[in-house]
């Protein structure tokens, strides 16, 4: 059983930084590829970003150039640094580990940004 915590999330301006830190227990955190969802309102839930084991990133167009996924598997935790936030990018983000076929999910944290 793979258990993920999710911290980090909050109220923010436009324009403004926050970082989303998710660690994990109960398994080798360095096999899992490592994902960050968000799902606002209405809409489904969405890929934002991903790191695999290896350290290779890939992300949503709409965040590309704004938001960074890292891993410190020493510390069993993925993060996900957010900035330049803006009003859009408010959603439930959810923290993701897939050690293979399946995923485990965090419960999710609640990311604002005001305009």
């Amino acid at each position: 059983q793979v258990q993920l915590v999710e911290s980090g999330g909050g109220l923010v301006e436009s324009g403004g930084s926050l970082r989303l830190s998710c660690t994990t227990s109960g398994s080798i955190f360095s096999s899992f590829v490592m994902a960050w969802y968000r799902q606002a309102p209405g809409k489904q839930r969405e890929l934002v970003a991903r790191i695999t084991r290896g350290g290779s990133t890939n992300y949503a167009d709409s965040v590309e150039g704004r938001f960074t996924i890292s891993r410190d598997n020493d510390k069993s935790t993925a993060y996900l640094q957010m900035n330049t936030l803006k009003p859009e990018d408010t959603a439930v983000y959810y923290c993701a580990a897939q050690p293979g076929t399946f995923t485990y999910w965090g419960q999710g944290t609640q990311v604002t940004v005001s305009s």
